[in-house]
């Protein structure tokens, strides 16, 4: 086993352990999907709230966001009861994300102050080809409450531009180890809150270690914000490294998560001036060659990821 140092992500796998089956719908669920994709893909329509009339109209990279596999996922959250309550979500999320800037002043060069000390890490991927976000609450370096949540929602995005063909979920993986210390209420209330309401459907595992009595009670109080499928996804101090999914409550294979804490076998180090740049490169590069794909393929809302992804996995 190798014992060089690593300091960079890792590329998504060509071929994850398990690979995601396509979503059989109903006739009932196609009906509902189409009154969805037929809502946004009106050429008429405005995003109620702004003016003038052209910034109410949706941009290229706002349908590029409405995808198929997007679509689905919110129609899924509302639990298939209404197509309206699906575009009610979806109208929210759409203002929610040009309002906090999700695609324009939150950049890498706006948050990398919150990431030079690695408190947030993209590393490998589980058994689902899920990437792994590590959240290290001992290595927080700033006091602006507002700027750490932004730069939580930067690397959420991030997540995304690595989740290879067929792949829709992240990990969250949190270690309170070293002193760590909780975040306020109302900070894990905001991002608890931007996480269920503006990306359902994208977690697949919350692993936690290290939780020390002093903390749970900060899980108490923030439970009730929880909302029961979350809930349901959280692991305390998990056996995170295994041979695949028929070992029960495993999720990563050894060579897919870090040594340190998680039992992998990569011995990752965080270098700011090594991983960083690879980072945003590796996301960019990732992101801009299915935007090219995506306006080949039409440039429309409801295109599926699954393809315009498919030539650079």
């Amino acid at each position: 086993m190798s014992t060089s140092k690593v300091f960079t992500p890792l590329p998504p796998p060509e071929n994850p352990l398990v690979s995601a089956s396509p979503l059989e719908l109903s006739a009932q669920q196609v009906e509902l999907y189409k009154a969805v994709e037929d809502h946004f893909s009106e050429e008429s329509f405005k995003l109620s709230g702004w003016s003038p009339e052209k910034e109410a109209s949706l941009s290229e990279k706002e349908k590029f966001w409405l995808s198929h596999e997007c679509i689905l996922r919110f129609l899924r959250a509302v639990k298939w009861a209404s197509a309206e309550q699906a575009i009610q979500r979806l109208e929210a999320t759409l203002t929610w994300r040009r309002e906090y800037g999700v695609t324009s002043f939150i950049t890498s060069d706006y948050i990398e102050s919150e990431a030079v000390t690695g408190k947030e890490v993209l590393f490998g991927f589980d058994y689902w080809g899920s990437p792994g976000f590590y959240l290290i609450p001992s290595r927080q370096n700033t006091t602006d409450l507002t700027r750490q949540v932004q730069y939580g929602v930067w690397m959420l995005e991030r997540c995304v531009d690595f989740m290879a063909p067929g792949v829709e979920t992240l990990d969250l993986l949190v270690n309170f180890a070293d002193k760590s210390k909780a975040p306020s209420i109302s900070q894990a209330r905001e991002a608890l809150h931007i996480l269920q309401t503006h990306y359902p459907e994208r977690l697949r595992f919350i692993l936690i270690l290290n939780v020390p009595w002093i903390l749970n009670a900060f899980f108490t109080l923030i439970t009730p914000f929880i909302d029961p499928l979350t809930a349901k996804k959280m692991k305390f101090n998990p056996t995170v490294v295994g041979s695949g999914p028929e070992v029960p409550e495993t999720f990563f294979l050894k060579e897919q998560v870090m040594k340190e804490s998680w039992g992998g076998e990569p011995d990752f180090e965080y270098k700011h001036e090594e991983y960083w740049p690879k980072l945003v490169k590796m996301a960019e590069e990732r992101h801009e060659a299915w935007f090219k794909r995506w306006k080949e393929l039409g440039g429309k809302v409801g295109i599926k990821e699954v393809d315009y992804k498919t030539l650079n996995a």
